[in-house]
């Protein structure tokens, strides 16, 4: 089972939904504004591809930070900081059972996904 990890009114989400609807692929979604997003997955997270991957330092929640919690130089103050602002964390994170993926490329998805 796929499970799609994001906020629901973002852009990038809505092209990984229609992906998605478009290839026939069944997900679960799971809105980490709404919902949080645990401790454990997101160390499981920056376990499996970096800390650096998942922060998204391009969005206005990273520009609304002072500049003392942008200074993130350790993976337990990137969860911390990620588990405040839900934000944070790029989207969309997909995992599929097997692989983990964060963001939406169609090409990726194409391989990772189906």
């Amino acid at each position: 089972m796929v499970t799609i990890y994001g906020i629901k009114n973002c852009s990038t989400m809505k092209k990984a939904f229609d992906w998605c609807e478009v290839h026939g692929v069944e997900f679960a979604f799971h809105d980490y504004k709404k919902q949080g997003v645990d401790r454990d997955r997101l160390v499981l997270w920056c376990q499996n591809i970096g800390w650096k991957s998942l922060v998204n330092i391009r969005g206005t929640t990273w520009r609304k930070l002072t500049p003392e919690q942008q200074d993130i130089a350790t993976q337990s103050k990137a969860v911390v900081l990620m588990l405040e602002y839900p934000s944070l964390i790029k989207r969309p994170v997909v995992e599929t059972g097997t692989q983990l993926l964060v963001g939406f490329d169609p090409q990726l998805f194409d391989s990772f996904v189906k």
